[in-house]
């Protein structure tokens, strides 16, 4: 299979050759193996596992996102990906990376739950008119 991770903003890493991929859905984790039929999955935070003749098993924290397979392509879209073949030093990356949200974006998040709240409330109004 050929794996592609991809940022909002650039490619975080492509391989060929994969044998084998390990996800975390929302629903819980699934394996991928070359010959599996073509899937959809919403993948939650946690970490997807891909492994290759060259490279052994290979980890990546990754954010929330979505998982694309059809035929041998298979492509992960998330917001944040780190990478790494120790579980141990991952982890400390994770918490470092994805647990500690700065001040601003806190607020942007809490500003825009306001604003999808008033929309709706808006458009509940609306509706009903």
């Amino acid at each position: 299979m050929n794996l592609r991770v991809r940022l909002p903003f650039r490619l975080f890493t492509e391989k060929i050759d994969v044998s084998r991929i390990v996800a975390e859905t929302t629903q819980g984790a699934f394996g991928i193996l070359p010959h599996r039929l073509d899937c959809v999955a919403a993948l939650g935070p946690g970490i997807l596992s891909y492994q290759t003749e060259a490279d052994g098993e290979v980890f990546v924290a990754v954010d929330e996102g979505v998982l694309v397979k059809t035929g041998v392509e298979v492509l992960v879209s998330v917001r944040r990906a780190l990478g790494g073949t120790d579980l141990g030093q991952l982890r400390e990356a994770v918490k470092r990376e994805f647990q500690t949200l700065d001040e601003h974006e806190q607020t942007v998040r809490t500003i825009m739950a306001k604003l999808e709240t008033g929309f709706m409330r808006r458009l509940a109004t609306f509706h009903h008119e």
